[in-house]
């Protein structure tokens, strides 16, 4: 019997057509992929599935009830985990799990057996606000506050996304023991290690569904969109022997916990150097002391010649920095943003008008310079968002998981970016939990417990550690953590 089945659904903003005559069935207590780039769709489908929307046209069914005629049965039925993990910051994990219960009309009481396994991990932070957790806990809780219902089916929108690789392990781990208690999993990942644990994925590209089947058929058949080729490394830039990060014991303190615990590194001009490690491994604050966010407890440092200590205003005019929110302004558009950001860093208006121009030409996007940047593809803002990180000329940009939720071949082009500005001789530090985005880096620390475990070149890393590529480095380092990623 199948616990989900939707017959030509489509939904349309406006001219814009998210779901366009959608069909598919999912098994009860199947595992099943919902798999594509940003914009392809996923999310409206899920709120419809969810009875969160109305289709257009079409049908669909979740536990044999129809999502128009019968939404109060679905709701009782379905556990949804949007993407952002749902939560509300300010609360408790008591208070959101009492929330989510409330909403359903249960209790915690009620609902424990069904969530123990998961929220015993946390139950011991449970006066802690949500949005002081790690990502992997943030995680723990938001699936906890989906599950204390005890729905049948599961609907999971990219739940994985900014968390690192051993958090991503524990998740799917708990996925399977949900799957053994007979729930039906549908979720939406750009991991391909995740993708590959669904029984079958569905692959929807620009609201169509383009191919169903198991994990290994579709990336096969869509290999240039999920597995493109590597980048060689023979494209970066020449490293130069002139130290633009130089970082001595430094060391950040919150009372007797050190999230930065004596941490000493150089890196050089027009190096890329990867900076990993576990959610909780200290990998923020570090960063944010290097780029004059936050002060150091002891320890010294210098970026681009200024100290981060007494210098740090003069340091964030010399760099850039791109979150993994990208840092835009969604209501300006592509040109507005630009000049915005040129006139932070102190640059002229002629300068401005020049460059622009030259910009908008090389990332092809001159026909909408005065398109709204809401309104752009997310891999459109990513590029944009890192061009205008560097549009300054920075001797160093700091990348802050820039390309999370981005599917391969997206994220392969972003790199192709970050190898353009290395050969400029702009050094580029950045964190990533994409493994295969590690192999691209001149060199990389990784960070346990506050402090920085290894160091080296991929390939010295993997043959250190008898490891055949760097998420087996990384989960064979990241589980040596003492600490709580809390």
């Amino acid at each position: 019997m199948n616990a989900i089945e939707v017959h030509n659904v489509s939904k349309s903003y406006g001219a814009v057509k998210a779901l366009d005559n959608v069909s598919f069935t999912v098994g009860k207590g199947e595992v099943f992929g919902l798999i594509g780039p940003d914009g392809a769709g996923k999310t409206t489908l899920y709120r419809i599935l969810c009875t969160l929307l109305l289709p257009q046209c079409g049908t669909a069914t979740v536990d044999g009830f129809d999502i128009v005629a019968r939404m109060k049965e679905i709701r009782g039925r379905v556990g949804y985990m949007p993407g952002r993990f749902s939560l509300y910051q300010d609360l408790t994990v008591q208070e959101n799990l009492e929330f989510f219960a409330t909403l359903f009309g249960t209790t915690v009481e009620e609902g424990y057996d069904s969530i123990r396994a998961i929220y015993s991990q946390i139950e011991r932070f449970k006066d802690r606000k949500a949005g002081a957790l790690s990502g992997g806990m943030k995680q723990k809780l938001a699936l906890s506050c989906a599950l204390v219902h005890q729905p049948s089916v599961l609907f999971l929108d990219e739940p994985t996304t900014g968390v690192d690789p051993v958090s991503r392990k524990e998740f799917w781990d708990m996925l399977a023991g949900l799957k053994d208690r007979g729930i039906t999993i549908v979720a939406s990942t750009p991991y391909l290690d995740e993708v590959r644990r669904c029984e079958r994925v569905a692959f929807l590209d620009q609201g169509k569904i383009r191919g169903i089947g198991n994990p290994d058929e579709i990336l096969t058949r869509f290999a240039d969109i999920f597995n493109p080729p590597g980048i060689d490394h023979a494209q970066g830039g020449e490293v130069k022997d002139e130290n633009v990060i130089e970082v001595e014991h430094l060391v950040k303190a919150f009372g007797s916990f050190h999230a930065v615990d004596d941490i000493s590194f150089t890196v050089k001009r027009g190096e890329i150097f990867g900076f990993l490690g576990a959610n909780g491994a200290g990998k923020t604050t570090a960063m944010h002391m290097l780029t004059g966010l936050n002060q150091p407890t002891s320890g010294t440092g210098r970026v681009v010649g200024y100290d981060i200590r007494t210098e740090h205003e003069q340091i964030k005019k010399h760099i850039g920095y791109m979150s993994q929110r990208f840092s835009l302004y969604e209501d300006l558009t592509v040109a507005e943003n630009i000049r915005l950001f040129a006139g932070i860093y102190g640059m002229k208006d002629e300068e401005i008008a020049r460059k622009t121009d030259a910009l908008l030409e090389r990332l092809q996007f001159a026909d909408h310079k005065d398109t709204l940047v809401k309104s752009l593809p997310l891999g459109w803002k990513q590029k944009l968002a890192f061009s205008v990180s560097i549009f300054h000329e920075p001797g160093v940009v700091f990348l802050d998981e820039p390309t999370g939720g981005v599917d391969p071949a997206t994220r392969r082009q972003f790199w192709e970016l970050i190898y353009e500005a290395a050969g400029r001789g702009i050094t580029v530090f950045v964190t990533t939990h994409y493994m295969d985005e590690a192999e691209y880096c001149d060199r990389i620390s990784i960070m346990v417990d506050g402090k920085i475990k290894v160091m080296g070149t991929p390939q010295e890393l993997k043959q250190k550690y008898n490891q055949p590529d760097m998420d087996h480095v990384f989960t064979h380092l990241a589980r040596q953590a003492i600490r709580s990623s809390d």
